[in-house]
């Protein structure tokens, strides 16, 4: 016996309501919907949470909570990373991922830990203030962008 030779149970199908279909079907006239009210209307009904214009639970009810943004977290590298890079050479955050020191496409973020020797520019999203302060004496610059 294969799938579609198996029987269905007796009984498993019923035909459905044929409603406004004449007087004869049972059926005809209102369509089983009783006579006017916004019920009885294509598109009637009330949206959900109606309550027959009572002041609806959802609007008695206070509210509470609020919703926390998040906190924007930088890849940190400190100045002496940056000593490997030669002097008078641009690092942005392209050049340190390509020297393995962070993983592209997060921003990053330059701290002061360890002395600078070289003058560099820097173009990184932030710095702290004494690491700007350190790339400056060095006689490099620290750009924000």
């Amino acid at each position: 016996m294969k799938l579609n030779q198996i029987p269905r149970p007796r009984g498993s199908k019923r035909s459905t309501k044929r409603l406004g279909r004449g007087g004869g079907s049972g059926h005809g006239g209102t369509s089983t919907r009783g006579h006017k009210g916004q019920w009885s209307r294509s598109g009637g009904g009330v949206r959900p949470g109606f309550e027959g214009g009572q002041m609806p639970l959802i609007r008695r009810l206070p509210k509470f909570g609020f919703t926390a943004h998040p906190k924007q977290t930088y890849q940190v590298v400190n100045l002496k990373l940056l000593e490997r890079f030669p002097a008078g050479a641009t690092v942005d955050e392209k050049a340190l991922a390509e020297a393995g020191l962070v993983r592209p496409g997060l921003p990053v973020k330059v701290l002061a830990q360890g002395e600078l020797k070289v003058a560099l520019t820097v173009k990184v999203r932030a710095f702290s203030k004494k690491a700007a302060e350190k790339i400056a004496t060095a006689g490099g610059q620290a750009i924000t962008g």
